[in-house]
């Protein structure tokens, strides 16, 4: 909206220059401004892609469902095991031939 409005002042007050070859009229500014508002204000959105959002008739994707908790994995804490048993666990395994 604010982008739309900032448009609307710029094509406006360039127009209002060239007509009055005044650039730094504080007067052409607030007129500006409000001609800029009441025009954005009364604009009607148009939708992106041409269909109206509020129809029921138009047909949209479905809505999938997915879990936000699934890979969780409870982390309690557990008994200590020994360091050299997850120490084995993680090392890279030996190449052949070695």
């Amino acid at each position: 909206m604010l982008a739309q409005f900032g448009a609307n002042f710029a094509a406006v007050h360039s127009v209002v220059c060239k007509i009055y070859q005044r650039r730094n009229s504080g007067a052409v500014a607030l007129a500006l401004l409000a001609i800029g508002g009441v025009v954005s204000g009364c604009a009607v959105p148009l939708a992106v892609n041409g269909q109206d959002p509020a129809d029921p008739s138009v047909k949209v994707a479905r809505v999938g469902y997915r879990s936000t908790v699934a890979p969780y994995a409870s982390l309690r804490p557990t008994t200590p095991s020994s360091w050299r048993k997850q120490n084995d666990s993680v090392a890279p395994k030996p190449k052949s031939g070695q």
